[in-house]
């Protein structure tokens, strides 16, 4: 299986939202971060939902359990698809939201947990978790504990997909951020990957930002990220 594409809408505004989404194709994922969240709230989510849309709620959940579960509840109700927390929330929260979300809603709504963010290396996890700490096995770690506690699966970069899947299981989510097309630069974010390269590693999705919704033409973008996906 070929990885799903979810186009990143990193704008500020809905109507900014509204016109990328409609350039897209009608079958094309989409990506609700915080940014457009916290000016349009969830009402842009419903928009998009009513639409046909797949959505992908990317707000990275972390607190006490019974608030994450909360908060699930709500966005299963909104119809969204994905949404993420953070692995590093741990066991008790993570254990909390599989079940807030198999239970809310029609229960089709989705987990993954937000590992390591792409915008780290080793470096800065050294600076954050003291010297010799690593974004591989950090990534490990918290997949494997995101995988106990009944979580669908997780966010990592393409780096670390192939072991998530090898650790965790074929069956287990890995969305891989950080995707750009060959011609396109890194930005701020430093584990990055091509489409192809993310789908020889056996990623369930992956996010495409702005080489999609930057470019002159986002459908054509999206095709070529496709043709690419076919080709690996």
């Amino acid at each position: 299986m070929k990885p799903e594409v979810i186009v990143a809408i990193d704008v500020p505004e809905a109507a900014a939202a509204v016109d990328l989404v409609g350039k897209l194709p009608s079958d094309a994922w989409i990506k609700i971060g915080l940014e457009l969240f916290a000016r349009e709230g969830p009402a842009i989510v419903s928009r998009f939902v009513e639409e046909g849309r797949d959505v992908f709620l990317d707000l990275k959940l972390h607190d006490i359990p019974n608030t994450v579960a909360g908060a699930i509840r709500n966005v299963a109700a909104l119809g969204a698809r994905l949404l993420t927390v953070h692995a590093s929330g741990g066991e008790s929260m993570l254990r909390a939201a599989a079940q807030a979300a198999s239970q809310a809603g029609d229960g089709t709504l989705k987990l993954l947990a937000v590992t390591v963010l792409t915008s780290l290396d080793d470096a800065e996890m050294g600076a954050i978790m003291g010297p010799g700490a690593k974004v591989e096995a950090a990534v490990g770690r918290l997949a494997g504990l995101a995988r106990e506690s009944g979580i669908d699966g997780v966010i990592s970069s393409v780096a670390e997909c192939r072991a998530v899947k090898l650790s965790c299981g074929e069956q287990f989510l890995v969305a891989t951020p950080g995707i750009r097309l060959a011609t396109v630069g890194a930005d701020d974010q430093k584990r990055v990957a091509t489409p192809s390269v993310a789908a020889q590693a056996g990623a369930d999705f992956i996010v495409v930002g702005r080489a999609i919704s930057g470019a002159d033409d986002p459908a054509e973008a999206i095709r070529k990220v496709r043709a690419a996906l076919v080709a690996a």
